[in-house]
């Protein structure tokens, strides 16, 4: 079952701007906030009426398989099927609820009866999922010969993958009273403390001046001036803006907004560290991190080797900022110039043209796969406009395999918008394709989550350069896919550096000071940038508005793991051409049926080999390259 979303709000430089709806709004600027681009999430209820009357007919199969206990572990494969087709539709219930439930509480997060309503769905289904503890303990506890020869059966196919993974977690299962333990209070601990920290940094507000971001710069607004209360993304937003002294006040303002509940912030993380500390003694994990390999499929051994590959290769990020202070026309990058357009001004893009680049773009690759992106876009699978109270960021959800998956999105009407759309239409349509594998195997291990939204994005933004003559429009472009693919990899990998240091410290010393938060993500952060970019006081404080760190620890090199695999994938379709797409379909109909390594050798990628990230590493060493080369000819270095 897939809980939650997957998506590219991870790591604050996805933002949002605008909060206008359609009634307020003409034509014209209805497009450029995709104003009436909504979802509909009525058919979740399945014609049921409520989450509540899904929860109700779950709770009732769920009982039904209390014929069970005692004996999961002795099933031939006749009675396997049976228990495991019924709890499948038992998980297809609660996700139906659940993600009723939380894509409500998405659409605006201030609003009490939408969370109220969340948490209401997530104890009914944490009341569920402990009567069934049962059943993963008992199949996980049989003996070997047993479990394969069952597991044989090829009735079983739609759920096998999922019961071996299973029995990989027996050394770190507890009692059927433990794990109802732990389970029951989960809802009353982590996720608690997870809904605060979404609900606190949805109401952070910045003070902008009247105009910032406008045509003038902020250096011609009067000091003393007018402002107005925006939300936090939109100061995010603004850290995209060529001129610098707009980019410089939004850092303040930024910065002055995340003050007032820093320290509340601190504590929920404090807390967050204590708590997978805690749960990690009792299940007997070797490391912060174990539990998260093992959730991914993938060993401790492989995850550092792509750690230490990606540290390895700092240089090009440094490179980069080097290249990019030269392009800005400054001696040095500061903070808040990392991802700075390079293009002299930011063209505005309205929904109706961006999502015709974008099945131009799939239909040049698959037009199977551009029919899926059109049925997104017409059929109110996405959620597009910015509203007060939205979650920020960009993200998809599969919900279950019989409905389709849906997309949020935080519109502001950039060019960089275009891209996030074909990014997270990608996880659409591996979501889509992967529908037939069934609740149990419809979703990938977080490390190939990205396979295809990569991909999809990296078809978009190529496609957008073969179309451009204008050098500079050319760079810019190139810039920007060059601004993601460091945001991808090196700073996710920086902040799994984070994550580490502040894990770690939380168990050998105690709880840790905002302070010392602050210290332990500017060095994670210069570690990474090196001199090429001033690292201010003020960004001390920019860890925490970063929801993967508390809901999800361990998550972000996940997205350094698929951005370089999803680049080894595009290799491959550039050297194979219209032959590799069959393959790559396939891939995608998989969704998380096999192993990672299976999965990735459908398309002729080893992740056994050790030389593999390296590999994918000089893909984006030449992505810079080509800006470089891109820069030159705009004579903009």
């Amino acid at each position: 079952m897939v809980p939650g979303p997957v998506g590219s709000g991870q790591n604050g430089d996805m933002t949002t701007a605008s909060t206008d709806t359609a009634e307020n709004l003409d034509p014209i600027a209805a497009d450029l906030a995709a104003a009436d681009v909504a979802w509909d999430l009525e058919p979740l209820l399945d014609g049921r009426g409520s989450a509540d009357a899904l929860l109700e007919r779950a709770a009732e199969l769920a009982d039904g398989l209390e014929r069970f206990r005692g004996r999961v572990g002795e099933l031939e494969a006749d009675e396997l099927v049976v228990l495991m087709g019924e709890l499948a539709e038992i998980n297809e219930l609660v996700s139906r609820a659940g993600h009723y439930g939380m894509l409500r509480f998405t659409e605006n997060t201030a609003d009490p009866e939408r969370g109220a309503a969340m948490q209401r769905i997530e104890e009914a289904s944490t009341s569920i999922a402990s009567a069934l503890v049962f059943v993963d303990l008992e199949f996980a506890a049989t003996d070997d010969e047993h479990a394969e020869r069952v597991l044989g059966d090829e009735r079983l196919d739609f759920c096998r993958h999922h019961l071996q993974q299973l029995r990989r977690t027996r050394p770190h299962l507890l009692t059927e009273a433990e794990e109802t333990v732990l389970l029951e209070t989960s809802v009353s601990g982590a996720s608690a403390w997870v809904r605060l920290f979404s609900e606190q940094t949805s109401a952070i507000t910045v003070e902008l001046p009247d105009g910032l971001g406008g045509p003038d710069s902020a250096a011609d607004l009067p000091a003393d001036g007018p402002t107005r209360t925006a939300p936090l993304e939109e100061g995010l937003s603004l850290l995209q803006h060529p001129d610098r002294p707009t980019r410089a006040t939004a850092a303040r303002a930024v910065t002055e907004g995340l003050a007032p509940g820093l320290r509340t912030r601190g504590f929920i993380y404090n807390t967050l560290l204590l708590d997978k500390s805690v749960q990690d003694r009792l299940r007997g994990y070797p490391s912060w991190i174990s539990s998260r390999n093992l959730a991914n499929e993938a060993t401790d051994a492989s995850v550092e080797a792509l750690i230490a590959a990606v540290v390895g290769r700092y240089d090009i990020p440094q490179r980069w900022y080097t290249l990019k202070a030269r392009a800005l026309g400054v001696d040095r990058l500061a903070d808040y110039d990392r991802m700075a357009a390079v293009a002299d001004g930011q063209r505005e893009v309205g929904w109706a043209e961006a999502t015709d680049v974008v099945r131009d773009a799939y239909r040049s690759f698959s037009p199977e796969l551009a029919d899926i992106v059109g049925r997104f876009i017409d059929e109110r699978w996405i959620d597009a406009p910015v509203r007060p109270g939205k979650q920020p960021g960009a993200f998809c959800a599969y919900a279950v395999p019989d409905h389709h998956p849906y997309v949020l999105l935080n519109w502001t009407g950039r060019s960089r918008d275009v891209l996030t759309l074909a990014h997270e239409l990608g996880h659409g349509v591996h979501g889509y394709l992967a529908r037939e594998q069934g609740i149990f195997h419809q979703s990938t291990p977080l490390t190939l989550a990205e396979t295809a939204s990569v991909f999809g994005e990296t078809v978009t933004n190529n496609r957008l350069v073969a179309m451009i003559d204008d050098p500079g429009e050319r760079f810019a472009l190139l810039a920007s896919a060059v601004d993601d693919a460091i945001a991808t990899v090196f700073r996710q990998v920086a902040m799994n550096r984070f994550e580490h240091a502040c894990h770690t410290e939380r168990r050998s010393v105690g709880e840790l000071s905002v302070e010392r938060f602050g210290e332990l993500w500017i060095d994670s952060q210069r570690d990474m940038m090196g001199d090429s970019v001033e690292l201010t006081d003020d960004y001390a404080t920019w860890w925490s508005y970063i929801p993967h760190f508390m809901g999800t620890p361990g998550y972000v090199y996940a997205y350094a793991y698929g951005q370089l695999l999803a680049l080894s994938v595009y290799a491959r379709y550039q050297a194979e051409g219209d032959g590799f797409v069959p393959s790559y379909l396939d891939l995608l109909r998989a969704g998380g049926s096999r192993s990672p390594e299976e999965l990735a050798a459908m398309v002729d990628c080893d992740l056994a080999d050790p030389s593999f990230w390296d590999a994918g590493l000089a893909i984006v060493d030449g992505q810079l390259t080509r800006a470089i080369e891109a820069a030159e000819a705009a004579g903009r270095v």
